[in-house]
């Protein structure tokens, strides 16, 4: 395979009075024998290392660390094998010298391993407090225990799906602890409108098998279509030709689609076999204090919802205000990627990585490598790649190029000819730049790197190209990604509803929600504010590329499922009473409690993924909470509510086509 990303391992050796102490015998003698061991235990395509070489730039200028660069000829799994065997070899304390590992393979390894310890933690911290929650909701722990139990369930399974998934296609780091968590909070969200319907079958009179159906007919139905906007939302994330957003889409739906069926199949069981003995408390229970906090949220939700029906205008102006105040900055986005700065600072991993950009600038700088295919080593090939060199090193932005030519800076030749720039198949040209990876002057000069001309069409790679070809690809399928999503959400929601306003309305409220969470992200992330809330990280002043289109998919998915549970209630009550405003607040005052529940439900576990000490997984936590936290309270206890009061019976209307099929196959939830 090609050769990976190096590991750069850095040797750091005790002070040594008035002389350098990597130039000591002693420390000589043990940083050759770890290259050497390095060297005989991977598949290393290129290495280099100050005792080897004796370039000053491999040195660092106090004399106390240097630097061994290795760089090894395997594919994504081979280099992961050799950094988790040489990683424990290898560094340490060694004699004369304590041997420290950074770089990309390095990184990778530590973000795994970091991973797997925040997914244990999340999951034991977030599974007792979501059952400490149900039990306040459900008031007895039998209940409480169903919906945990069922989300073990679709935790196992969604475990099993990723393992069969890595043998098919490449799966990120990351979509074990996101996907658990998805799983794990859809799975408790979904048991917990089924139980609640069940009990509320038998408070009524129902027999258990009638119970059952009931349910199954109604909040059945409302989890199938809410797991299948969900997956449609994750769809579009394979638009992206992106493996990051890919397997999470691949995982997500997966995902959504068990955690329905656990709630569909394994829970319905479990009701039966329990049957009359998770009815609610007798009536001698109505005061005690979790009854009593069921019935003042009940009227909170009730308030507020008449508040609505008063001031609808007044209210729909002023949460639109602060949807776009969060939403404010989001206009000052600049895109990126997480690098060794996604890992806690405390990290052996991190520590080296920032002593390798404190001690040696010149390897930790921005590099553009160039490769020009079929520029061999004749003396034609060498004059064309000299003039090449000159003019790339006189590119705004490029500090200095080293090639097979030489080393050139401000367009003449510095250095002499580097015979380790050719290769069989061409030669390579390195081209180093003065400012960071993913900053706009980064941009343009890869942009001018790329049109100038050259003896044969160029390749330029590098995290500049990666980030500009990928940011290029995103924006390519982003129109052909919204309309997918928004087409299926508008059928989706017309199907519970047979209005074409109402679902046009939510489309749009959630777009707008979606929007202030981004906008919040990269005030927190990007910018660095509110770190004491959120916990500590290292702000790089980029926001990840994919991260925003992540957080998005997945939130809209839950957004839609709490609006499709609040317009069933309303259209039902419109369609019994025939008044649109008293309509409104019946399905809120109804469908609030239960709202509120589910989201907190599903906040608790993200919660989890918000305390990691990776800034990926913090990111995608925060922005779910945010996301949701808005969606309940913003969206559908005021601004929704408003909005529809204000339409009147205009909510409802729908062409005559279009009503006689809403009428014959539309989809109605109680």
């Amino acid at each position: 395979g090609p050769p990976a990303a190096p590991p750069p391992r850095v040797r750091k050796a005790p002070a040594a009075g008035a002389h350098s102490a990597v130039d000591s015998p002693a420390v000589r003698d043990a940083g050759l024998a770890a290259v050497a061991e390095v060297r005989d235990g991977a598949p290393v395509h290129y290495m280099t290392s100050y005792w080897t070489r004796h370039d000053p730039a491999l040195r660092s200028p106090d004399g106390r660390s240097a630097l061994v660069a290795a760089k090894f000829d395997a594919d994504e799994e081979g280099v992961r094998d050799a950094v988790a065997r040489l990683l424990p070899a290898v560094t340490g304390h060694r004699s004369a010298v304590t041997v420290s590992a950074a770089g990309p393979a390095v990184v990778l390894h530590a973000v795994e391993d970091q991973a797997h310890q925040d997914l244990l933690w999340a999951e034991l911290v977030t599974a007792p407090l979501v059952l400490l929650l149900l039990v306040l909701v459900f008031r007895g722990l039998l209940p409480a225990l169903l919906p945990v139990l069922v989300g073990a369930v679709s935790v196992t399974a969604t475990t099993a799906v990723l393992g069969l998934l890595v043998t098919v296609t490449p799966v990120t780091v990351f979509a074990l602890n996101i996907t658990t968590a998805l799983g794990f909070g859809l799975a408790v969200d979904y048991s917990l409108f089924m139980v609640t319907r069940f009990r509320t079958e038998l408070g009524s009179g129902a027999d258990v098998p009638s119970a059952l159906r009931t349910t199954l007919a109604t909040a059945g139905r409302t989890v199938f279509f809410s797991a299948l906007a969900v997956s449609l939302c994750l769809a579009a994330l394979l638009v992206f030709p992106v493996m990051f957003l890919r397997s999470f889409a691949y995982g997500g739906i997966a995902v959504a689609l068990l955690s329905a069926g656990c709630a569909l199949v394994v829970l319905p069981a479990a009701l039966a076999l329990l049957g009359t003995r998770l009815a609610a408390p007798a009536a001698r229970d109505r005061g005690s204090r979790t009854r009593a906090l069921g019935r003042i949220l009940g009227r909170a939700w009730d308030r507020t919802a008449r508040a609505v029906t008063r001031a609808p205008l007044l209210i729909a102006l002023g949460m639109t205000a602060v949807l776009l105040a969060l939403a404010a900055p989001f206009p000052q986005v600049a895109f990126g990627f997480l690098d060794d700065r996604a890992l806690p600072a405390a990290t052996d991993v991190r520590g080296t990585a920032d002593d390798i950009r404190e001690d040696f600038p010149a390897l930790a700088a921005t590099t553009l490598p160039v490769v020009l295919p079929g520029v061999g080593d004749s003396a034609r090939d060498r004059a064309a790649t000299a003039r090449y060199a000159a003019a790339l090193s006189a590119v705004p932005g490029v500090r200095r190029v080293d090639s097979a030519a030489g080393t050139f800076a401000h367009g003449t030749q510095q250095g002499p000819a580097r015979p380790e720039f050719t290769a069989p198949g061409g030669t390579w040209l390195r081209a180093t730049t003065d400012t960071d990876p993913y900053a706009p002057a980064s941009l343009r000069t890869l942009e001018a790197v790329r049109a100038l001309p050259a003896p044969v069409e160029p390749l330029v790679g590098g995290p500049t190209a990666l980030l500009h070809d990928t940011r290029d690809a995103i924006a390519g399928r982003l129109p052909a990604a919204a309309v997918l999503l928004a087409l299926s959400m508008l059928l989706l929601l017309f199907a519970f509803t047979g209005s074409i306003l109402v679902p046009a309305k939510a489309l749009l409220l959630t777009t707008l929600s979606m929007t202030a969470t981004l906008g919040a992200m990269v005030f927190v992330f990007q910018q660095g504010h509110l770190r004491d809330l959120v916990g500590q990280f290292t702000p790089t002043g980029t926001t990840d590329l994919t991260m925003p289109i992540l957080v998005f998919c997945i939130a809209f998915g839950l957004s839609m499922d709490y609006e499709v549970f609040l317009l069933s209630a309303i259209r039902e009550e419109y369609l019994a009473t025939g008044d649109n405003t008293a309509a409104v607040a019946a399905g809120v005052r109804r469908t609030g409690p239960l709202i509120s529940c589910a989201a907190a439900l599903i906040v608790v576990v993200f919660l989890g993924q918000m305390a990691s000490s990776l800034v990926p997984l913090k990111m995608l936590g925060t922005g779910m909470v945010l996301t949701i936290a808005l969606d309940v309270t913003v969206i559908r206890l005021l601004l929704a509510p408003a909005l529809m009061h204000l339409a009147g019976p205009a909510n409802w209307w729908s062409p005559a086509p279009l009503a006689r099929w809403h009428a014959r196959y539309g989809l109605k939830e109680a």
